[in-house]
């Protein structure tokens, strides 16, 4: 009965003791959603207030001119009335009027302010979406830790068995050092040609290899494959297996080169049918002053310094993309995209990085289609050509 009463004590204890211990938790938790909501609160009235700032500031130029035009357009009209009464004797006030009218016409003259290339406020919601998908991982991965699964000791075996069976991939790069002899890629070379049935009315081609962007449209004929609002073409063939490599010559402007998928429709509009600004296609951009990387809408600059060359390597076994400066007979990294691991135990690979985060929720999506050398000529002097492979090309043709 003692060693009963003693058992029954401790158990009361012990359920005393998770009631406080769920009390104390529970009073935490709230506390800290409280604090993450009045966060994410902050967050939203800044970009609500940033949106308005824009607007405002817009609007009051905007509106300034128009008034001002108005107001021309008045006295303009008040001079012609007053030129169109007076007495044709009266040749005086006739040159006075047409004077008032001269001026008035002077006053302001030239052409308005056209409207603004972008509006910067309608990044917001890119910055808004970032900030969801990357919370959205979080508590994904923080839920799968409180349900027990980061100690699944056969999930992390599974997990480092798949990561040692990629490093032993002969198709892989991915554990290529940032340099690299270039003749290691040329086993991996695909001759790309371009495919003047895609290309848009203001590009002319050289032959396959090369093309430029005009100012008069060319009298290309119709084809259902062809761009309509981008100025962008395609290579000939399509990608769904192996690993590709070929190469770009950046002979002027501002060009974006890179992959896109075969079913992709080239009658999109011009914002989401530019290469990299969707979910369909990915690139890398040289602007004239820096490299970056598009994908889906977002863009990760690049810190490398310009390379006239520039080599792309698709993957299809890892389901990625990578992009190198070529020089000297060697390449080095600038970025290679692919999607990061979801591991069943530890924080998100990128909980600051939106374009990683971007990355890890569609990039793989990419590689459901099959893919198609991609080209966009951004400024009106743009020019690339595709760049010649050499060496062992001809037997690499061969085997495909």
């Amino acid at each position: 009965m003692d060693e009963l009463g003693a058992g029954i004590a401790q158990s009361r204890r012990t359920v005393a003791l998770i009631k406080s211990a769920a009390a104390a938790e529970r009073e935490r938790v709230s506390r800290l959603f409280a604090e993450a909501a009045v966060a994410l609160q902050r967050f939203q009235n800044e970009v609500l207030g940033f949106i308005e700032e824009g607007e405002t500031a817009m609007l009051g130029r905007s509106q300034g001119d128009l008034q001002r035009r108005e107001e021309q357009r008045s006295r303009l009209s008040q001079a012609r009335h007053n030129l169109s009464q007076v007495p044709e004797a009266d040749s005086v006030s006739f040159l006075q009027e047409l004077l008032a009218l001269r001026l008035a016409l002077e006053e302001g003259c030239g052409p308005g302010p056209g409207p603004p290339r972008e509006l910067s406020f309608t990044k917001s919601s890119q910055a808004v979406r970032a900030v969801t998908e990357v919370l959205t991982a979080a508590c994904a991965n923080q839920w799968e830790q409180l349900r027990g699964l980061g100690s699944d000791e056969d999930g992390l075996q599974k997990l480092g068995t798949e990561a040692d069976a990629e490093s032993q991939d002969p198709d892989s790069t991915g554990q290529l050092e940032s340099e690299a002899p270039r003749d290691y890629f040329l086993k991996f070379a695909y001759i790309v040609d371009l495919d003047s049935d895609t290309a848009d009315k203001f590009l002319q081609l050289f032959g396959t290899k090369g093309v430029k962007r005009v100012l008069c449209p060319i009298n290309y004929p119709e084809s259902p494959t062809r761009f309509t609002h981008c100025e962008q073409v395609l290579g000939e063939g399509a990608l769904d297996r192996g690993t590709y490599y070929w190469e770009v010559e950046i002979i002027e402007g501002w060009v974006s080169m890179g992959v896109m998928a075969e079913d992709f429709s080239p009658q999109e509009p011009y914002d989401r049918g530019r290469l990299g600004r969707n979910a369909h296609s990915c690139c890398l951009q040289w602007n004239g002053r820096s490299f970056s990387v598009w994908f889906h809408g977002l863009e990760a600059p690049l810190p490398h310094a310009f390379s006239p060359t520039v080599g792309i390597c698709l993957e299809y076994a890892d389901r990625a993309l990578a992009f190198y400066a070529v020089r000297d007979g060697k390449v080095t990294l600038l970025r290679r995209l692919k999607a990061t691991r979801a591991r069943r135990s530890g924080p998100p690979a990128s909980p600051i990085d939106p374009f990683q985060s971007r990355l890890d929720s569609h990039f793989s999506g990419l590689f459901t289609s099959r893919l198609k050398p991609a080209f966009f000529l951004e400024s009106v002097d743009a020019h690339l050509q595709i760049g010649p492979l050499k060496k062992s090309c001809i037997s690499v043709l061969k085997r495909r």
